[in-house]
């Protein structure tokens, strides 16, 4: 029987057969991943420029010059959400699909996104706010080295069905200085984003860090489901004993979305939870499970000590510095912002750096007309929650009566 791999390659070769697959290579992947991944032996030759047919493009994707030209200068991007509308139309269709699709309905999606439209501000008046202070497709060695020297990293793991695999992977982390490990516990399988799946590839996409491929199937072609089949679904409680024995420094576990999950972390000793709806940015794996700041919300009003065992950092949803400002308020230590920077990076680093400058101008404003110049002065007193108090469950364990769905009888 013919292996996955050698029948995917044999597919790639065959699509580019005669055709310059430069383009559509660089696109996912770096150039250090040759020799990183093939030994010298894979060398056939060099290519003579000269006998590549200009005549007939290899593939349908505009240029990168082509990209840039259909969009609108960065300094005509004055909202976040700017640069959501400028990705849709340039951004190539499966890797819109890919960033902006969630499970099944959207309904986590948008409801992560709109309770934050749903907490209301208490603003404070008469009180000096003058001066404000505010406290992969690639290899991690090539991320890290792009970095000015001592820049803070975070490494986030998913842990692989062989561990050996998460344990060497590690090690390379550790070597390279990174102390903090954000160990991924909600997402044991990839879920159904029905967006990504319609839209399918071109040939392949692989990810190095995993050694994953995703090819085009009778399901279609999901980046998500097919790169997390290396995933281990077993993964327990009883593994932050090994990830303790392996990992000495500090461990984060992201993905919390019940307040007893939250608390059991703490009791575990970690350093830090992350509150998000399931993996990865909004509700991408299980719809219908619970906005981010219901979670925080319900940790608040069970078990407030948390706040002061782990730093709490809350993922999901945020668009708006005062999204920010919000989550911040109600005891989030920080917030995390995925899909609005993928969008930003049309523009590159200074697409980033334009979104980062908004986000900061938004927050200091919202800071300043709510009252405070110090993220260390927000408080639950600030925001009004009113609209979703209701929607906490005021009990926890079984939240309704009897032992579980009704039996059979018959």
């Amino acid at each position: 029987m013919v292996s996955l791999k050698r029948r995917v390659a044999r597919k790639v070769i065959f699509q580019y057969a005669g055709k310059d697959a430069t383009q559509t290579y660089n696109e996912v992947h770096t150039i250090s991943l040759l020799p990183r991944t093939l030994t010298t032996s894979k060398l056939v030759g060099k290519l003579d420029p000269s006998t590549i047919d200009a005549a007939q493009p290899p593939t349908q994707r505009p240029t990168a010059q082509e990209s840039d030209q259909s969009k609108p200068p960065l300094t005509s991007v004055i909202s976040p959400h700017d640069f959501e509308a400028i990705a849709r139309g340039t951004l190539s269709k499966k890797a819109w699909a890919f960033y902006s699709s969630a499970a099944t309905d959207l309904i986590a999606d948008k409801a992560n996104k709109s309770f934050y439209d749903r907490v209301w501000f208490r603003p404070r008046i008469l009180l000096d706010v003058r001066d404000i202070s505010i406290n992969s497709s690639y290899p991690i060695e090539e991320v890290v080295s792009a970095a000015t020297v001592g820049y803070p990293f975070f490494f986030q793991l998913y842990v692989n069905k062989h561990r050996p695999s998460s344990e060497s992977l590690l090690k390379r982390v550790w070597d390279l200085g990174i102390r903090t490990l954000f160990l991924t516990v909600d997402a044991p399988v990839p879920g159904k984003r029905e967006a990504d799946e319609r839209v399918r590839i071109d040939g392949t996409l692989s990810t190095p860090m995993s050694g994953t491929t995703a090819i085009n199937d009778k399901a279609g072609s999901s980046l998500a489901r097919t790169m997390g089949t290396y995933i281990d679904p077993s993964l327990s409680w009883k593994d932050l004993v090994w990830i303790r024995n392996f990992w000495k420094g500090k461990v984060v576990v992201k993905g919390i979305q019940a307040a007893e999950d939250a608390k059991k972390a703490a009791d575990e000793g970690v350093d830090g939870i992350v509150l998000r709806t399931v993996s990865n940015h909004g509700g991408r794996n299980l719809d219908t499970s619970p906005p981010v700041l219901l979670t925080l919300l319900e940790l608040r009003r069970h078990f407030p000590e948390v706040f002061g065992q782990v730093e709490v950092y809350v993922d999901g949803g945020i668009r708006r510095g005062t999204d920010i400002l919000k989550a911040l308020c109600l005891g989030a230590t920080a917030v995390s912002i995925g899909r609005t920077f993928l969008y930003a990076l049309s523009y590159g680093e200074s697409g980033v750096e334009h979104l980062i400058d908004m986000l900061r101008d938004e927050l200091e404003t919202a800071m300043r007309l709510v009252g405070i110049t110090d993220l260390s002065q927000a408080h639950p007193g600030l925001v009004n929650t009113g609209d979703i108090d209701h929607l906490v469950p005021s009990t926890l364990g079984r939240l309704y009566a009897g032992d579980g769905p009704p039996k059979a009888k018959i």
